[in-house]
């Protein structure tokens, strides 16, 4: 083999390898958007609404959006639901990414995350500052994963959104929701048998033993409503 010929297989070997690493790259994904604000309402929401425009033309679907409060409460709560929601696969929020007492949005999502994503925000920051300058070093951007959920978190200003969406998150969220859905495949053992432990053959339920299965992450959440009459 000569060394040309050397030089072609391995850029060959790399190429196959860069394409298995992203053979699991989902082309569409189901959004939730969020913007966190107790100043704004969902019909004056600029930057919600840039959000929705650039993941529909970059292909993508949005299947929750709503608007709530500055608190904690209300954003763990809404970020819960719609992780625990099917429908959604990745979440974009918008608003409560600066210093001030009442920018919550960070730390509430960073307690939930599994994992966080570290790059995404200092890769907006380091974006953004050819935008603002020094002021970028102020926003507190961010993103993570619950399950196999990815979550963005972006500043409140129209112009901070349509950057983290069309340069960030848009590039490679079907990569980082193919690689989120591999592992937890993987941790599950999905694929490797359709039986049913649960049942015998006849179908009746039967005791199994869990002893030597590996702990793992999972997430319940539960939700009801309860009517009364005035008395």
């Amino acid at each position: 083999m000569t060394d040309h010929d050397h030089t072609e297989h391995d850029h060959a070997d790399a190429h196959s390898d860069d394409h298995d690493h992203h053979a699991a790259d989902a082309d569409t994904v189901a959004f939730g958007v969020l913007t966190i604000s107790t100043s704004r309402t969902i019909a004056e929401d600029d930057s919600g609404d840039a959000i929705v425009t650039l993941l529909e033309e970059a292909g993508h679907e949005v299947v929750r959006r709503d608007l709530v409060a500055d608190d904690r409460s209300a954003i763990r709560a809404w970020l819960e639901a719609a992780v625990a929601d099917e429908t959604v696969q990745a979440i974009v929020t918008t608003g409560g990414t600066g210093l001030s007492p009442d920018d919550v949005t960070v730390p509430t999502a960073t307690a939930i995350f599994d994992r966080e994503i570290p790059g995404f925000g200092e890769r907006f920051r380091a974006r953004s500052a050819d935008d603002v300058g020094t002021r970028a070093m102020l926003s507190d951007a961010t993103a993570g994963v619950v399950d196999d959920v990815a979550i963005f978190c972006l500043p409140g200003s129209r112009n901070a959104v349509e950057l983290g969406v069309s340069e960030l998150v848009v590039p490679m969220v079907g990569h980082v929701r193919g690689l989120r859905c591999t592992a937890i495949d993987a941790e599950s053992g999905a694929g490797e048998s359709d039986d049913l432990t649960h049942v015998d053959e006849s179908g009746d339920a039967q005791m199994v033993d869990v002893g030597d299965k590996a702990t793992s992450h999972r997430r319940a959440v539960a939700e009801g409503t309860l009517r009364l009459e005035p008395s």
